[in-house]
């Protein structure tokens, strides 16, 4: 099935304001309309079950745990010496004492965030306003923090003020008094809370319109058995069972500092000291994003110019094969908000601190989302647009490191721009036994990239004491495929018990998320998406990302060769060089008026109406290939009406106005000056414009003679202002 996108001739122009609600049963995010919208893809009374289980288990839990702690004489909480707090928060299936643990280690240029902002390089104006993620960590934020304004509020009974939900909170809002602390999102709303119930509190805010919340933490890899490592586990099953009913909402968790610490020493691949095989927890989840720390170094123009996974960051893969962690972003060194006071501020590296980079970032682009397309992205679409657009690194494709590559969100936000001209953002749904084809045309100057990205049912394997366990929790297993001229292309996937080794092109089996790449990639291809087996529910929404293609025949170039070809009493008719599929956007106004008239079309040309006879007007106007992608406005054009005598000021020519140019001729000819010959009094003023606007000489035309030997060769507007009014002649400069 081809798939193709009508272009739209209204162009909307978006508001957005929104109320907050803080109350713990009541609306979390966004208007009541758009939280109307996303509850109406949930099922209500799944997600009640899922929260009554929640808290009747975790009832059940705290009474065992406190008793096993006593027992087995436990710490319930404790501080380390690199001041990474941790708490004791249930026991495993073999009956490991679990420990979570904050991840820090003794932005918003690595993230490309910056290139959104209020000053930003796409000029997009994005901070975050009106929108709203959630924190999880050891404690809750320092609230009354300077830099958090009255933006951030606590909503749990959290009774530690923590530095490190602090310093994670600051990364994500903080407002920027001081310029380094700016935080990636820096007009959002936090709500913060204590990691004791955090499974329940996330289900029931995300009931309620949640889309992102931030976990920079996670169980402590000293303390359980190896067969942890890398396992899919019952936590791990709980938030994805979270996500796949609440289909909107996003987990983003910390891959966890241990590349170094040889917890593992049974490790799928290589041996303890590798780094490999250290996920755990939720980071194995399937439906999450899990986030590790690199080094990296971009230009102004907000490219890469080099990255590295950071020393501290924890290697996946899972057991399975799945890639993990999935993105990596900018961990060490951050300046952010502290806890000491309203006014402390410190540095910190590690995974805690580059997560809350990227679940930052993925709010600026369900906030552009929203602006653009009037609804947010379901959580598979913004998972799967990030690794889509990642920055690789190092060997082509994915790897156990750094997962797709840096996060880049201002690759993310153009794709979201191009959508419907240069690239596709669709959400799909896939029957059992349906085989979807879209049908692309490739752009001939980028790769072709096509992406698939699902929420898969919770459903599956869980480990409960097996080591290096390899069944795959996949439960819905989708497949993408590209094919051209007989050929067939696969997608990346990697390798558990080879995870040093580069991605290879294959039949990817045990990841929700699937890319094909295609350099020089030439002409039609066709892109499929089939399953294996039964689908789970009878059908299995996804994500479709394309890049690099183009669907419509439209030039994206600023409209040439305007003119005013007719007029009569009331009208005036433009005409420019036609554009096939373009939409063409004309502005005009009175000149002495601030306001611009909009009118479009998709022919080349327009008549302008209810024109006056003897008023100035401006007039100017740009391309469209979608409703967002827009060149540049052509000049302002100026006029005055006058009927069927109407012309563009630089245009009028009149037979008793000529040049006559005078040459020197050593030591070579060159034009040294021009004299003017017409209806012209002694005390015209003249003004030489260059053809891109620029005036590049003025004065007064003293006996009629300008010297022109001073410029260089190209053509030039040269207009004459006296008793009679503006007079105007072209003339090239050889």
């Amino acid at each position: 099935m081809a798939y193709a996108k009508h272009l739209m001739i209204i162009l909307r122009k978006c508001s957005f304001v929104v109320a907050l609600c803080f109350a713990v049963h009541g609306s979390y995010a966004q208007t009541q309309k758009q939280i109307q919208i996303i509850k109406g893809n949930y099922s209500s009374a799944k997600l009640q079950r899922i929260t009554t289980d929640l808290k009747r288990n975790f009832t059940q839990e705290k009474n065992t745990l406190l008793q096993a702690a006593k027992t087995n004489g436990w710490k319930l909480t404790e501080r380390s010496a690199d001041g990474n707090f941790s708490e004791l928060t249930s026991i495993g299936a073999d009956g490991s004492p679990l420990y979570y643990s904050t991840f820090s280690t003794e932005l918003n240029n690595a993230t490309r965030a910056s290139a959104l902002h209020d000053d930003g390089l796409l000029g997009l104006g994005l901070n975050g306003e009106n929108m709203l993620v959630g924190v999880w960590d050891a404690g809750s934020a320092l609230t009354s923090h300077k830099e958090f304004d009255t933006r951030v509020q606590t909503l749990d009974a959290s009774e530690i003020v923590d530095s490190h939900a602090s310093r994670v909170t600051g990364i994500l809002v903080a407002s920027g008094l001081e310029n380094k602390a700016k935080g990636v999102a820096y007009k959002a709303k936090a709500v913060s809370h204590d990691w004791k119930r955090d499974k329940i509190e996330v289900a029931e805010m995300a009931a309620n319109g949640l889309l992102l919340s931030n976990h920079s933490y996670g169980i402590m890899s000293e303390r359980v058995p190896d067969w942890y490592f890398g396992s899919y586990i019952q936590v791990s099953r709980d938030w994805d069972k979270i996500m796949y009913n609440a289909p909107y909402y996003l987990m983003v968790t910390a891959a966890g500092n241990s590349q170094k610490s040889n917890d593992n020493e049974s490790p799928i691949y290589g041996s303890s000291s590798n780094g490999f095989d250290l996920m755990l927890g939720f980071a194995t989840s399937k439906n999450g994003v899990t986030v590790a720390a690199a080094d990296i170094a971009t230009n102004d123009k907000g490219e890469l110019r080099k990255a590295t996974v950071a020393s501290y960051s924890s290697f996946g893969p899972v057991d399975d094969g799945r890639i993990k962690p999935d993105i990596a972003a900018y961990g060490t060194n951050i300046y952010t908000t502290g806890s000491g006071s309203d006014s402390r501020y410190e540095t910190a590296s590690g995974t805690s601190v580059a997560t809350p980079g990227v679940t930052g970032s993925m709010l600026l682009l369900q906030e552009y989302y929203e602006k653009m397309e009037g609804s947010f992205m379901k959580a598979a679409t913004l998972k799967g647009l990030v690794l889509h657009s990642a920055d690789d690194v190092d060997a082509p494709g994915p790897d156990y490191k750094m997962g797709w590559g840096v996060i880049n969100s201002k690759s993310a936000v153009e794709i979201i721009t191009n959508k419907g001209y240069a690239s596709l953002l669709s959400e799909e749904t896939l029957e059992d036994g349906e085989t979807k084809t879209f049908v692309v045309q490739a752009n001939g100057n980028d790769p072709l990239s096509a992406s698939i990205s699902w929420t898969d049912p919770a459903t599956g394997a869980v480990n409960s004491g097996v080591l290096n366990d390899m069944s795959a929790a996949l439960v819905n297993d989708l497949d993408i495929r590209i094919s051209k001229d007989g050929e067939t292309f696969f997608p990346w996937k990697l390798s558990a018990v080879n995870a040093d080794a580069a991605a290879t092109a294959g039949d990817n089996k045990v990841d929700p998320f699937e890319r094909i790449d295609i350099q020089n990639a030439q002409g039609e291809y066709v892109i499929s998406v089939s399953h294996k087996n039964t689908l789970d529910q009878g059908s299995q929404h996804f994500s479709l990302i394309v890049s690099g293609i183009s669907l419509t025949d439209c030039v994206l170039s600023t409209p040439e060769d305007i003119e005013l070809t007719t007029a009569d009493d009331s009208t005036a008719t433009l005409s420019w060089t036609a554009n096939t599929d373009a939409l063409f956007q004309i502005e005009y106004k009175e000149k002495a008026n601030e306001e611009w008239t909009i009118a479009n079309t998709f022919d080349h040309s327009f008549t302008l109406p209810q024109l006056v006879a003897g008023t100035d007007y401006v007039v100017r106007l740009k391309t469209f290939c979608t409703e967002n992608v827009g060149s540049e406005y052509t000049p302002e054009y100026e006029f005055t009406f006058q009927g069927d005598e109407t012309a563009f000021t630089d245009d009028l020519e009149y037979e008793t106005l000529s040049l006559q140019v005078a040459f020197s001729i050593f030591p070579n000819p060159v034009e040294t000056s021009m004299t003017i010959h017409g209806n012209v009094s002694d005390d015209a003023m003249y003004k030489i414009v260059s053809l891109n606007g620029i005036v590049v000489k003025s004065g007064k035309a003293e006996q009629k003679q300008i010297y022109i030997a001073d410029l260089t060769p190209g053509l030039y507007v040269l207009t004459l202002a006296d008793l009679e009014g503006s007079k105007s002649i072209k003339f090239y400069k050889s």
